[in-house]
């Protein structure tokens, strides 16, 4: 099971969330894989990535210690991919996000023809998932489904706050500065943008998708549930 699955909203707001991952199997060929995984991340950088990561590290939006709040907003925050595949140093998945069909199809399609030696996920919509496979001919090995929230689902944040922290599978984005940085969008405080980066930051494996947050933050300064 992996932790992608769990991304919340309705078909129609996942449109621009597609991931990728690379996952080694332990115990067979872990000298190769480091070299393989640091392949992968490069050939991702060729399809216009929005996020790549390492789940042993972090992603290229990530917090630095001893760092305070306060320098979110006054640190440099452009995206460090080398930093990200140079880190790679042992055997662990890898990820890369992308915001529209085609470059996570043409990445799987590289891929396919690369033969990495990987095992390679595509986390997505089931639609999406098996035209991708079809189109670059490739049989799927399984399907996964994540069922949704069970149980006394009104103690659960509004919706908004989950579509945003659920795009975090290990669950390191809290609600409430989820809440935070939604309130601080509608009040003007910060842009979309701004927002979204900070909440990626936290998100070590680097399968958020920054863009799709910022849409949602947008939506949210616009419809104020």
């Amino acid at each position: 099971m992996t932790h992608t699955l769990h991304r919340y909203g309705p078909a129609d707001d996942q449109a621009d969330d597609f991931l990728v991952l690379a996952m080694p199997a332990r115990g067979f060929d872990e000298r190769l894989a480091i070299a393989r995984q640091k392949e992968f991340l490069r050939r991702s950088l060729r399809h216009d990535p929005v996020n790549i990561g390492d789940t042993a590290h972090h992603g290229w939006y990530h917090a630095e210690r001893g760092l305070q709040p306060k320098v979110h907003w006054r640190r440099d925050s452009a995206p460090s991919p080398e930093d990200v595949i140079e880190a790679v140093d042992a055997p662990s998945p890898v990820t890369a996000v992308f915001d529209n069909y085609d470059a996570m199809r043409n990445f799987v399609e590289e891929l396919r023809e690369a033969d990495l030696g990987l095992s390679i996920n595509v986390s997505a919509l089931t639609c999406s998932a098996a035209k991708c496979c079809d189109e670059v001919g490739i049989d799927r090995h399984s399907v996964e489904y994540s069922l949704g929230f069970f149980g006394r689902t009104e103690r659960l944040p509004d919706s908004t706050t989950l579509r945003l922290c659920t795009m975090c599978g290990h669950g390191m984005i809290g609600h409430g500065l989820a809440q935070k940085m939604i309130s601080w969008v509608r009040t003007g405080r910060r842009t979309p943008d701004e927002a979204s980066r900070v909440l990626a930051r936290f998100c070590n494996c680097g399968a958020f998708n920054p863009r799709r947050a910022a849409r949602i933050l947008g939506e949210s300064q616009e419809n104020r549930e």
